[in-house]
């Protein structure tokens, strides 16, 4: 780390262009969600907008751009941002706020992959930093009124799929041979079920990450609207534009939504991180490692004997 010096125009700008960077790619986002969306007064949930498609096939079908995958890209360069702007001007005694948090957050990653991996695993600790606040900024993001890439199934597939890369490159640590020999333990007649539950790793991880958030914005939908009737219903009767206007929604929904958008999303963040930290660990076959990287020393000191 550097030492502390006093900040300058170069540092300033600095600060300012990596505010810029994690605040534009989310204004971007609410303007990508209000154009060209029309406006019904129905109930109406649907999946990702697209954006674009081309206008030939390739390899038998056509190339599509979403909302979701739009708005990831946008949380992605946010989240790049703010941790450029935390992590900026670091130096060896921590005298500002953000330094701070910055040292908060890391702390705070690393305890939670030792406590739940163990301290052999402490270099995984970014990879779980990253999935936490990817997931849960993407969760977040329906509070600006974009479309949350965690409400896209495609999107929780593609984390599950690398997550499950993760997994795989963990249990591949001591060679193909003993990966394909943990399908036959305890017993060899169980390979069929060890492998059905290799494949529904990432199906089980990613289907319930987007169940649960979707379901969430469901609901929210259905009370706004159930609210909506219920007003009319029983206040419909105030003169005017007074009979027209939903008071039953003002107020409820927004409590719903500390549960729905802020708490729930931030908990199923939490929820794929531990299992991605439980797999990783549970699937890495330490005790042979152990084994081989003891057999590798005594062979090291036997040649340099």
């Amino acid at each position: 780390m550097k030492p502390k010096q006093k900040a300058g125009t170069a540092f300033r700008a600095l600060d300012i262009l990596y505010l810029a960077l994690m605040i534009l790619p989310l204004v971007a986002g609410m303007l990508i969600a209000s154009y060209d969306k029309p406006f019904s007064g129905a109930i109406s949930i649907t999946g990702a907008r697209i954006l674009w498609r081309s206008s030939e096939p390739v390899l038998f079908d056509y190339i599509q751009i979403s909302e979701a995958q739009v708005n990831s890209w946008l949380v992605m360069i946010s989240i790049t941002g703010l941790c450029l702007y935390l992590t900026h001007g670091l130096t060896e005694r921590a005298d500002s706020v953000r330094q701070h948090v910055a040292e908060w957050c890391v702390e705070k990653c690393e305890k939670l992959v030792r406590e739940n991996m163990g301290e052999f695993f402490l270099n995984y600790a970014p990879f779980i930093a990253s999935i936490l606040a990817l997931s849960a900024f993407s969760s977040l993001t329906s509070l600006l009124g974009m479309f949350a890439p965690t409400s896209d199934i495609n999107v929780c597939a593609g984390w599950a799929i690398l997550v499950f890369a993760v997994i795989t490159a963990a249990k591949f640590r001591c060679g193909p041979l003993m990966y394909v020999r943990s399908f036959t333990e305890p017993v060899p007649a169980i390979a069929i079920l060890n492998v059905i539950s290799e494949v529904a790793t990432p199906l089980s991880m990613s289907f319930r990450h987007y169940g649960n958030v979707m379901s969430g914005a469901v609901i929210s939908v259905l009370i706004s609207a159930a609210l909506s009737k219920l007003s009319q219903l029983l206040l419909g009767w105030l003169p005017g534009v007074l009979g027209t206007v939903p008071f039953l929604r003002i107020g409820l929904p927004a409590v719903l939504s500390v549960y729905f958008d802020i708490f729930s999303g931030c908990l199923q963040a939490y929820i794929f991180a531990m299992l991605t930290m439980l797999y990783v660990s549970g699937g890495f076959p330490m005790d042979e490692y152990l084994k081989r990287q003891a057999n590798k020393q005594k062979k090291i000191a036997s040649q340099a004997v």
